[in-house]
């Protein structure tokens, strides 16, 4: 007796992952997941559920779909993943941090910039107000 594994419609993906089924279109026309066809039909295994899982949580990280579609590849190479993939992998990971800590710096130095301007505008602001109220005195007087 062989026990099937689930399969999965477009339609179940699209609704666990909360994403387009055209999204999911787009992932198999770039080579990400290659489902099993019954007629016009797409059947989605398991591994096609994980990669699914794993383009998206690779745009969360900020890889593009060439990085995931390589690192897809090197697993691919065999049955349990290599070690070819886990140091692709952690020069991904590292460029990407590398990436968001140079963003961050970026932002600091806005933020920074944007207090400057804000503090010169409130200063320009209360000079202003201060002339207006001089000359309001003195055209009393």
């Amino acid at each position: 007796m062989t026990i099937s594994k689930p399969t999965f419609s477009i339609s179940d993906l699209s609704a666990e992952f909360d994403i387009t089924t055209r999204s999911i279109r787009f992932y198999e026309d770039q080579g990400l997941l290659h489902p099993e066809r019954k007629g016009q039909t797409r059947i989605y295994h398991p591994q096609d559920r994980v990669r699914l899982k794993l383009i998206l949580r690779g745009k969360r990280l900020g890889f593009s779909l060439a990085e995931s579609r390589e690192l897809f590849d090197l697993w691919d190479e065999t049955p349990s993943g290599s070690e070819r993939q886990l140091v692709k992998m952690l020069e991904n990971l590292q460029q990407k941090k590398a990436q968001l800590e140079q963003q961050l710096e970026d932002l600091k130095m806005t933020q920074i910039e944007i207090e400057n301007a804000e503090q010169r505008c409130q200063t320009a602001l209360n000079d202003l107000k201060e002339s207006e109220a001089k000359t309001t005195t003195s055209d009393v007087a």
